[in-house]
C-alpha cells in the first residue's frame, strides 16, 4: 500500500510537470503560456478605443485585435450589426465577447431589449457607461439614477447578466455624508445586484491610490480597466472634451492625454497583480483618443505588447513599475 501510494504521488508529479511545460518536448513559449494561464488574468480591449476602425470594418478590426493577442472584447455599440451577426463573428475569430457599455439612457428606454441583445451575443456583463451631470454626486437627480440603476441591476440578474458601474473621476465628488458618492453607490446597491468595472485611470486622476482602491473591491471586481495617461503643468479645459463630452470645452488640452499602457503615469503591473488579489476575472485595455502621433490601433497594440512584456517577468508577482519602451514620455 505504501508503495503504491508513492507510485500514485510520484505519477501526479509527473503530470503536472509535463502539463506545466516541464516536459522536455514542452518550449519555452508554452512554458510561458502555461504560467500566464495560472498568474494572469486574460485581457480584452474596450472597443470604443478603436470606434472609427469598428465603423469602417467591423469585423476586419476584430481580426485584428485577436492577432495582437486579445482575448475578448467589450463592446460600445454594434454598428448595425445584429447581436446574432456579432456573436457568429466573436466564434469565427475566437475572441470572448465580455461585456457592453450602454448609455444609462438607452437601458431605462427598453432595458428588456438591451439585456436581450447582449445576452444573445454572449456577454456576461452589461455596463454603465458614464452618467450626465444631473445624475452625477451632488446632482438633483443622483439619488434616482441609485434606484435606477438597482432596477437595471434586478432585471439583469433576472436575466443570469451582471451590471457592473463603469466610473470617472466624478463620482469621488464627497456627499453630505463624507462618503464619496461611487462607495455611496455600492454601499446601497447590493452586490448581487451592482458589482464594479474600476477605471484606474480616473480613480488615480480623483487623487486616490488606484490599487488600494481595487483592493477595496475584492470580490466585486470582476472587470478592471486598464488605462494610462499623462499629466504635465497646469491642467486648462476640461479632460471629458477630448473624449467628445462636454462639447463647450475647450479640445486643445495641453495637460492631460491618455497614453497606451506603460507610457503615462500608472504603475500597471501592479493593478495587474492588484487585480488578481482582487479576484477579478478580465482586465479590459481602453484609451479614449490615440496619442504620440500613433493610431487608435496602434496605441491598443502598444498596450498589448506592453502587458505581454510585464507578463514575461513573473506576473503574478510584477509590482515594480516598467515602463514601456517605445515611450516618449515628453508631452
Amino acid at each position: 500500500m505504501r508503495k503504491f501510494s508513492k507510485f500514485i504521488m510520484l505519477s501526479a508529479t509527473i503530470m503536472t510537470f509535463i502539463s506545466c511545460g516541464g516536459g522536455a518536448a514542452k518550449s519555452a513559449d508554452a512554458q510561458s503560456e502555461c504560467a500566464e494561464k495560472e498568474c494572469c488574468l486574460p485581457v480584452g480591449v474596450q472597443l470604443y478605443s478603436v470606434r472609427d476602425a469598428m465603423a469602417s470594418d467591423f469585423k476586419g478590426t476584430l481580426q485584428k485585435i485577436k492577432a495582437m493577442g486579445y482575448d475578448g472584447v467589450e463592446f460600445a455599440g454594434l454598428f448595425g450589426n445584429t447581436p446574432e451577426q456579432v456573436k457568429a463573428m466573436c466564434a469565427e475569430i475566437g475572441l470572448n465577447p465580455i461585456s457592453a457599455h450602454v448609455p444609462l439612457a438607452d437601458m431605462l428606454a427598453d432595458v428588456d431589449k438591451v439585456i436581450a441583445d447582449y445576452k444573445a451575443i454572449g456577454c456576461q456583463y452589461i455596463v454603465v457607461p458614464y452618467v450626465t451631470e444631473e445624475r452625477r454626486p451632488g446632482g438633483e437627480l443622483f439619488m434616482q439614477m441609485v434606484e435606477e440603476i438597482r432596477a437595471i441591476g434586478q432585471k439583469a440578474k433576472d436575466a443570469g447578466l451582471v451590471l457592473l458601474y463603469h466610473n470617472h473621476d466624478f463620482e469621488f465628488k464627497k456627499l453630505e455624508s463624507g462618503e464619496f458618492g461611487l462607495d455611496y453607490l455600492y454601499s446601497a446597491i447590493p452586490a448581487d445586484l451592482l458589482q464594479t468595472e474600476l477605471d484606474e485611470c480616473w480613480v488615480k486622476y480623483a487623487g486616490q491610490d488606484p490599487v488600494d482602491y481595487l483592493l477595496k473591491y475584492t470580490g466585486r471586481a470582476p472587470v478592471v480597466h486598464l488605462k494610462d495617461y499623462y499629466v504635465e503643468g497646469e491642467q486648462v479645459g476640461d479632460p471629458y472634451a477630448l473624449i467628445g463630452l462636454n462639447e463647450d470645452e475647450k479640445k486643445s488640452n495641453t495637460a492631460f492625454e491618455f497614453r497606451p499602457l506603460g507610457c503615462g503615469v500608472q504603475n500597471v503591473p501592479a493593478l495587474m497583480k492588484a487585480a488578481k488579489e482582487a479576484g477579478s476575472k478580465w482586465l479590459i485595455v481602453e484609451q479614449d483618443q490615440p496619442s504620440m502621433g500613433k493610431s487608435p490601433m496602434e496605441c491598443i497594440a502598444m498596450s498589448m505588447e506592453y502587458i505581454k512584456k510585464v507578463r514575461e517577468q513573473k506576473p503574478c508577482a510584477a509590482e515594480k513599475e516598467h515602463k514601456h519602451e517605445g515611450c516618449d514620455h515628453k508631452h
